[in-house]
């Protein structure tokens, strides 16, 4: 048996990129926190290359340099800067601003890079240009929301701009790196529109991206850069596709589908404007990939892939046979891989007759009287569980407890509509969805019924603290991370830049400000009975440390209550030691309360 130390001692590699000379770069928390890496072949001892405290969140090779630029916040409160890091190892600070900055890649001759920040008002992004030696950016595009880049054209003279009102509602734009001009592709639409995963296409006048228009799952289309008609490259059937990777000179390409959470990637080249010639299916673990970067010929790309049983890592794909090769070793901390446990996909109903997919994982050894199970909840709510590495779920699973992960509605990955069960005035039906979990448990012979935890961060954090207030006679504990304990004060305190896109979700402060408050599980505490755990970050953007404060105060007077609160993270925790005191707690508190 190993401690929960030893398990968060599991590393991952993950974000690479393909230098010019074949080099990659990429992420790897040997350290306790993300740095930069670089290596040559598989296998090799790697390099690292940055040496910092704080967390670097991608790294981004120059297309024609031996040069990288990388991204950091400090102490977790997501004002990420940008880096350069020469090949000689000298770092050069290209922003040093207290703004925050979104990555939108390289010219294609390296000269110059583009990205969106907040550093004129902080509520909306803007667009810059700015050149690979200049101390100073150029402002390109004043925006009014939530602007994003999705990359140069193979010219170097335009722009791809995403906007988005809300996780559902796109539109994209060509901006001229000339003059700012910027005109609008996409056209208006009764029905809010996802367009994602930009890539211009190679004669440069069309680009290609995944997008819901007028379905319920996205699809793969074209569209004419000069405007007309959309058209459908591949569809997805029942199942979203996720992304395009495409190289501009060959036409070489990977998308991917979302198949119930794992990742079917499909290699081929352009054979026409909506055409593909497949090439073989890549040999990867059954997991979840993504993060494609091709090397300089488009022979070969790196790809981060994960498993339930298998650490994140870095495999670099042959595109025309489509074998493929791990490049990083991240360690496993010297437990055993072979102990590690694979989920099971299960589908339970829920009160309206809904079938909920969720994925469920048991103990090898499943102790005398069934085992404790923990209902680990994700947040989002725009998000979706998937069959990815977790060692703190390893840690569970190999000290006796059963752990269910349910995509709940409202989760990403079933389509448009399963995503939209949840707003607004429908929120507390998927919170529903967890009693119907718990009755699902109920029913498995393996599972203690008395030995029931809600755990979650984030959104997953407020449906810890409704499932604990809304069905109180469940539950044996509940533990909440960065969560949400009142969508007023949240809404109130978020970032300004997010709260436009929080508030198309949960509901407005001007019009929905009664229902908000009604389903705020701080106003509702007095219902609780299980033991709570509260765990924060003091510089938390997203979810305001505020939360964490208010409902363990209110829930104290009622319960055995625990508060943590790191005054170097934001949400969540990024620093080693912070993961391991964090999680080292909640073990101490379960054992307290669950397994007496």
């Amino acid at each position: 048996m190993y401690d929960i130390e030893r398990y968060l001692n599991i590393r991952s590699a993950y974000g690479a990129s393909f230098s010019p000379d074949g080099t990659l770069s990429f992420l790897m928390d040997t350290t306790g926190t993300p740095q930069v890496w670089t290596l040559s072949e598989p296998g090799e001892w790697p390099e690292q290359r940055t040496f910092f405290d704080e967390r670097v969140t991608f790294v981004s090779a120059s297309p024609t340099r031996e040069e990288f630029v990388f991204g950091m916040d400090r102490g977790g409160n997501e004002r990420e800067q940008l880096f350069r890091l020469a090949a000689d190892g000298r770092i050069t600070d290209l922003t040093d601003t207290d703004a925050k900055h979104r990555w939108g890649g390289w010219s294609h001759d390296g000269e110059r890079f583009a990205f969106a920040s907040n550093r004129r008002d902080e509520s909306v992004f803007d667009v810059y240009v700015q050149g690979r030696e200049d101390d100073d950016a150029e402002l390109l595009q004043e925006g009014d929301g939530w602007l994003s880049l999705g990359g140069w054209s193979p010219s170097d003279d335009r722009l791809l701009v995403h906007e988005a009102r809300s996780s559902f509602d796109h539109d994209v734009h060509v901006l001229s790196a000339e003059d700012g001009e910027m005109s609008r592709l996409t056209p208006d639409t009764r029905e809010p529109t996802r367009y994602q995963s930009l890539s211009w296409g190679p004669d440069g006048e069309s680009l290609y991206l995944v997008t819901d228009r007028d379905a319920d799952t996205l699809y793969l289309a074209r569209a004419a850069v000069d405007g007309g008609e959309l058209e459908t490259v591949r569809t997805g059937g029942e199942w979203n596709v996720d992304g395009i990777a495409l190289d501009e000179e060959t036409g070489r390409l990977v998308y991917s589908r979302n198949v119930d959470g794992y990742t079917e990637l499909t290699v081929g080249r352009l054979d026409g404007p909506t055409s593909i010639e497949e090439y073989p299916t890549p040999a990867l673990p059954d997991g979840v990939a993504g993060g494609v970067s091709f090397d300089d010929d488009a022979e070969r790309f790196a790809i981060s892939v994960t498993a339930d049983a298998e650490n994140t890592n870095v495999y670099v794909v042959d595109v025309g046979t489509g074998s493929a090769e791990r490049w990083t070793s991240a360690p496993t901390a010297g437990i055993p891989a072979s102990s590690f446990v694979a989920t099971e996909l299960v589908r339970y109903e829920s009160f309206d007759g809904r079938s909920i997919p969720a994925f469920f994982s048991l103990p090898r050894e499943v102790p005398d009287g069934g085992a404790p199970v923990i209902v680990d909840i994700h947040g989002g709510p725009e998000s979706q569980r998937r069959p990815s590495f977790s060692p703190v779920k390893q840690y569970w699973l190999a000290n006796g407890y059963a752990v269910l992960e349910p995509n709940v509605r409202g989760s990403t990955g079933y389509g448009r509509a399963y995503t939209r069960l949840d707003d607004v005035e429908k929120r507390m039906d998927s919170v529903a969805d967890i009693e119907a979990a718990v009755e699902w448990l109920l029913e498995q012979p393996a599972i203690d019924p008395d030995g029931i935890v809600a755990m979650g961060g984030s959104y997953g954090g407020f449906m810890v603290l409704a499932a604990l207030t809304e069905y109180p006679d469940l539950w044996a504990a509940g533990v909440d991370i960065v969560g949400i304990a009142n969508f007023v004060t949240f809404l109130e305190n978020t970032g300004s830049w997010r709260r436009e896109l929080r508030e198309a979700e949960y509901g407005s402060l001007e019009a929905d400000r009664e229902f908000l408050e009604s389903i705020s599980p701080v106003n509702n505490i007095g219902s609780i009975e299980a033991p709570l755990f509260v765990l924060h970050g003091e510089n938390d953007p997203r979810v305001p440390v505020g939360e964490a404060r208010q409902i363990a105060e209110e829930a104290a007077e009622h319960v055995p209550v625990r508060t943590l609160i790191f005054e170097d993270e934001g949400h969540g925790f990024s620093k080693l030691e912070n993961r391991i005191e964090a999680y080292s707690a909640i073990v101490e508190f379960l054992n307290n309360h669950v397994r007496m």
